[in-house]
């Protein structure tokens, strides 16, 4: 880069950190670093000189994930605002070249940035956060649609036992969250259905991220036995539910009532496992059984069997097993804070390409957000957990509009409007109702409209032609 276009560079990474409070010197400001930028944009380098350059083109994209109006034609108004704010001209109000930049903006570029954001933030999270001191990633799926364009169809196709023509593209997605701050640490995409498109491959192909000394936390699908000692030879422990198996109590070695330490042996070769790796595995594989009793009225489980390759009774109680397990939802509510409060769960891009992009600035916004919650929940002694995503989310959005002109401010009066946000954020506290439980019906009744059962060209020539039903 020329020196003009490298004084351009760091005003907009500056200004791109200000949005999301990366500037001063609390805990978790450096999550989002100017080094971090510079190693993701090597890949759009060349690309500094336009109006919708990358930096600018992610904040605009940001912006969009953040509002409530995800249409590209409010995300180039916002633009335009901020630019007639700081005197200068306002750009085209058409989205065209908004569209054009993001197809420009690398897949790669976005992915590294938010790659780089959930572990930085992970790394930082106070001891107190932790479980016993451990880092412990909280592990689950889910699926996302997009707009039905032959490309998307393609590349993400809806399960084979839906009509031909009247499913929407279907993407399976799977995030390995951070227990301490609600981070995404690692998130894979696939599709729904086909050889290893599940969240168990998917698992396998994010093994890299977990390091000896950490804990899996994750549902029965997980309590699978190739994956609980292929997770053990790396020196990750793991904490799931017991699914196909039978646990059987008056076997192996008894730790207390209704626990015990078992040995299950070696099972048939799975599929997605080749031969010289299975044949390289132990013959057995030593896990611990404990039998959870559920007596909470409105739960619909009595009785569960939690399995964990953590087998010291005295460093982990019984008691310590079942609360980590019980804290497994939050993996679920952290995907409703991507799907439905960011809403990811129905993306907007028309191609495979833009489609992960768009996935990948959703788990940017959202890391930033959890950011600002970290630093919200540090300053006032709070635990992140404690915090309302969707309360952080809303007053981050309320409040760009004063972020985007800090940038004339000196450091003091910065600080002081850091204090304000970060003490409103805090202020969101997620309500604690023990014993809080609700029906699993629904009281609004959906619209009385029939269900597309034909692609909608059919069902539209039918209508022109009178046929009765259509």
């Amino acid at each position: 880069m020329t020196r003009p276009q490298t004084r351009s560079f760091r005003r907009q990474a500056a200004f791109l950190r200000r949005q999301f409070l990366q500037g001063g010197g609390l805990p978790f400001t450096d999550v989002l670093t100017e080094q971090t930028i510079v190693q993701a944009l090597a890949a759009a380098s060349g690309r500094l000189g336009r109006v919708f350059s990358p930096l600018v083109t992610l904040w605009v994209f940001l912006g969009q994930v953040l509002s409530a109006d995800h249409s590209c034609r409010a995300a180039v108004a916002r633009l335009n605002a901020h630019r007639v704010a700081r005197g200068q001209r306002p750009c085209s109000a058409h989205t065209g070249a908004y569209c054009q930049a993001r197809k420009r903006l690398p897949e790669r570029f976005v992915a590294d940035v938010a790659r780089r954001t959930g572990p930085e933030l992970d790394a930082r999270a106070a001891p107190e956060w932790r479980w016993k001191g451990r880092r412990v990633y909280v592990y689950d799926g889910s699926s996302v649609t997009m707009p039905d364009t032959p490309a998307n169809q393609a590349a993400y196709p809806p399960p084979a036992a839906q009509r031909p023509g009247v499913g929407f593209p279907l993407a399976r997605i799977a995030a390995a969250f951070s227990l301490a701050c609600g981070a995404v640490v690692e998130l894979g995409v696939c599709r729904y259905a086909g050889n290893g498109q599940s969240e168990l491959g998917m698992l396998r192909t994010l093994w890299g991220l977990f390091r000896p000394g950490d804990v899996v936390l994750a549902d029965r699908l997980l309590c699978s036995w190739a994956e609980l000692v292929m997770l053990k030879l790396r020196g990750v422990d793991t904490v799931t539910r017991l699914s196909r198996r039978t646990a059987d109590f008056r076997r192996g070695r008894r730790l207390g009532p209704g626990d015990h330490v078992v040995a299950w042996p070696k099972p048939q070769k799975p599929r997605a496992m080749d031969r010289r790796t299975y044949n390289a595995l132990p013959a057995a594989l030593t896990v611990r059984e404990v039998r959870v009793t559920v007596a909470q009225p409105g739960f619909r489980t009595r009785s569960l069997v939690v399995v964990t390759t953590l087998l010291d009774p005295e460093a982990v109680t019984a008691a310590d097993l079942a609360g980590l397990y019980g804290q497994r939802r939050s993996a679920e509510l952290d995907l409703r804070s991507l799907k439905r409060t960011l809403q990811m769960g129905t993306l907007r891009c028309k191609t495979p390409e833009l489609v992960r992009t768009e996935v990948w600035a959703h788990v940017l916004a959202y890391n930033l957000i959890r950011a600002v919650m970290a630093q919200a929940a540090a300053a006032h002694g709070r635990d992140p957990r404690d915090v309302s995503f969707k309360g952080a989310a809303q007053t981050l959005e309320a409040l760009q509009p004063v972020l985007a002109g800090l940038g004339g401010l000196g450091p003091a009066a910065r600080e002081r409007v850091y204090r304000q946000l970060r003490h409103a954020v805090a202020g969101h506290r997620v309500g604690d109702r023990p014993g809080r439980f609700e029906p699993r019906r629904r009281k609004r009744r959906p619209k009385p409209y029939d269900r597309l059962m034909k692609p909608r060209h059919e069902t539209k020539r039918e209508m022109l032609n009178g046929v009765r039903g259509s």
